[in-house]
C-alpha cells in the first residue's frame, strides 16, 4: 500500500483547521454552562482518530483483489451497529444479539437484490461505502423500534395481558404495538425521503458534486441510496420485532415479569 505522507499529511491540514467550529461550540458550552465541553472535545478527537484509521484500512481493502474482505469489512460494522443497537435497547432480553441478526438480514438482502440486478458491482469501492450506510440506517432503526416496542407493551401491559387470557397469541396481543414501533421508528427515514434535496443535499450526493461529478449523475446514485435505506430499514425493524417475541413471552404465552418490571 503506498502512501504519499507529504500529500496526506498536507491534506489533513484543513481538516484540522474545521476543528475551529467545534472550538467554538466548546467556548459557547462553557460561557453557558452546559458541562458539554470535555464531551464535545472527547468526541470531535475520537471522530478524528477514528476517520483517520478506518481511511488507512479501507485503503487497503481497496487495494486488494479478494472479496473476503468485503465480508470482513461488513461483519464488522454489522457487529458493531449490533452492539450499539442492542445498547439502545438495554431492557429487550439478548437485545444485542437480535439487533445484530435483523441489521445482518436487512442489509444483506438489500445488498444482494442491489448486487442481483446490478445497480452496483461487487467490489470494495461500491459495497463498502454502501453497507456503511444501510448498516448506519438500520441500526438507528432497529434500536428505536426493540425499545419502543418493549416499552408500549410495558405500558399497556394490562391490555397485552387480557388478550392473552381471551386465547389471543403473542402476535395477536401485540399487534398493535408492534405497529406502533415500526411507525415511529421508520417515520425519520420516510420524512427525509419525502424532503432530500429540498431541506438539505444528501451527503452521498455532495459528495459526489465536490468531487467533480454532475449534478445528474449525483442524483441517479442518492435516489438508489435512498431506496436501499428504506429497504434495508424495513426489514431489519420488523425483522427485530419478531425476534424480540420469544424473549417477552414465556413458553406458556405469558409476559415475562423480568422484561417489563424493569423502569
Amino acid at each position: 500500500m503506498d502512501i504519499d505522507w507529504a500529500d496526506f499529511l498536507k491534506g489533513m491540514l484543513k481538516p484540522l483547521a474545521a476543528t475551529a467550529v467545534v472550538l467554538m461550540a466548546v467556548v459557547l458550552s462553557m460561557v453557558q454552562k452546559l458541562g458539554l465541553a470535555r464531551e464535545m472535545i472527547y468526541s470531535m478527537v475520537r471522530a478524528f482518530i477514528q476517520l483517520s484509521v478506518i481511511g488507512f484500512v479501507l485503503q487497503f481493502i481497496f487495494n486488494q483483489k479478494n472479496g473476503g474482505w468485503i465480508v470482513a469489512a461488513y461483519l464488522f460494522m454489522v457487529s458493531v451497529a449490533g452492539y450499539t443497537a442492542g445498547q439502545r435497547a438495554k431492557h429487550v432480553p439478548r437485545g444485542k444479539y437480535i439487533a445484530g441478526a435483523s441489521i445482518l438480514a436487512g442489509t444483506a438482502i438489500t445488498m444482494f437484490l442491489l448486487i442481483l440486478l446490478n445497480v452496483f458491482p461487487f467490489t470494495p469501492r461500491y459495497i463498502i461505502p454502501v453497507a456503511g450506510m444501510m448498516v448506519g440506517n438500520a441500526m438507528t432503526v432497529t434500536g428505536v423500534t426493540m425499545k419502543r416496542l418493549r416499552d408500549d407493551i410495558r405500558i399497556q401491559k394490562n391490555l397485552v395481558e387480557t388478550a392473552l387470557a381471551l386465547g389471543a397469541t403473542p402476535r395477536q396481543a401485540t399487534v398493535q404495538q408492534v405497529k406502533r414501533a415500526l411507525i415511529v421508528a421508520l417515520a425519520p427515514v420516510l420524512d427525509n425521503a419525502k424532503t432530500v434535496g429540498l431541506i438539505s443535499l444528501p451527503g452521498a450526493m455532495t459528495g459526489l458534486i465536490m468531487g467533480g461529478a454532475s449534478p445528474l449523475e449525483a442524483i441517479q446514485l442518492q435516489i438508489v441510496v435512498m431506496n436501499m435505506l428504506i429497504g434495508a430499514s424495513t426489514v431489519s425493524s420488523i425483522m427485530s420485532t419478531y425476534l424480540c417475541w420469544p424473549t417477552f413471552f414465556s413458553k406458556t404465552f405469558q409476559l415475562e415479569a423480568k422484561v417489563f418490571n424493569a423502569e
